[in-house]
């Protein structure tokens, strides 16, 4: 037959509630530190992005290659092809390529969409609500963002864009250089 120590004793009702508080209060302050689900959700959505920009040029690209159009400084995709401007298309003030769009569809520019909402959001189908700037729509708001040349950046808020932070940019094509579409400031997403 076993016999108990009296000095073998468990924990009283009040030791217990006590872990059981302290537990509590680091759960509410610590684990939120660690555990930023928030921030890693914008930053997938961004990583979801990026490869949709890519998947689109890549495309975009390939309908140029097949109609020789991908060294030309500017041609239009449009009907899922992609054909050489019109003399109308390509003739602006002061010096073509500047200034000039395609009739209809999207310009595209080496081989690349143009760096413009526009094009950006008749080749990608972006989640809603996201926000898309070029150097033109970004200088058009009541407090203007300065947006690089030749660039579109694109963010699930107007604040990220303004702070630069979680976002992705994409630098349209030059006759020496690639589109280009990169996340930048990732760890930053909130």
């Amino acid at each position: 037959m076993k016999t108990f120590n009296k000095t073998q004793q468990g924990f009283t009702l009040v030791e217990l509630i006590i872990v059981i508080v302290i537990l509590g209060i680091l759960a509410v302050t610590a684990a939120p530190r660690f555990l930023n689900f928030q921030g890693d959700a914008k930053a997938s959505v961004l990583s979801g992005v990026q490869g949709s920009v890519r998947a689109a040029i890549s495309l975009v690209n390939g309908k140029a290659l097949i109609s020789s159009q991908n060294t030309t400084a500017l041609s239009c995709f449009d009907d899922n092809a992609v054909r050489a401007a019109t003399t109308i298309e390509t003739s602006a003030t002061p010096v073509a390529p500047l200034n000039t769009s395609c009739a209809s569809g999207v310009d595209v520019v080496f081989g690349a969409p143009d760096a413009d909402v526009a094009a950006i959001n008749a080749i990608v189908d972006l989640p809603d609500n996201f926000v898309v700037h070029d150097v033109q729509s970004g200088a058009a708001l009541t407090d203007p963002l300065t947006v690089t040349a030749s660039t579109v950046v694109m963010a699930a808020s107007l604040a990220d864009l303004r702070a630069g932070n979680c976002l992705v940019r994409y630098t349209e094509a030059t006759a020496t250089t690639e589109a280009t579409v990169t996340v930048e400031n990732a760890a930053a997403c909130e």
